[in-house]
């Protein structure tokens, strides 16, 4: 039974991923590599330290990428400056 549990949770927990991909912001990927550099990052962060950054960055490619963005907004370690 708890192995039932478990796999409905994580099941839930995944299609939680496309809501939160919803609200993601535009971020341009001005050199079209499939991830965000710092900089392009900082145009819809522009408070994002390369400290902040590099923590986000969970596969250390030097970038971030819809997982790593998605998970920075999920924790409100992102939040996008309004205006």
């Amino acid at each position: 039974m708890k192995n039932i549990a478990l796999v409905f949770a994580g099941l839930f927990g995944l299609a939680a991923l496309p809501v939160l991909a919803q609200d993601l912001p535009v971020i341009a990927d001005t050199d079209s590599n499939g991830i965000w550099s710092l900089t392009e990052m900082q145009t819809v962060y522009p408070d994002l330290t390369e400290e902040v950054f590099l923590t986000l960055d969970t596969s250390k490619d030097d970038g971030i990428d819809v997982a790593e963005l998605t998970a920075g907004v999920a924790a409100g370690t992102l939040v996008a400056k309004e205006g």
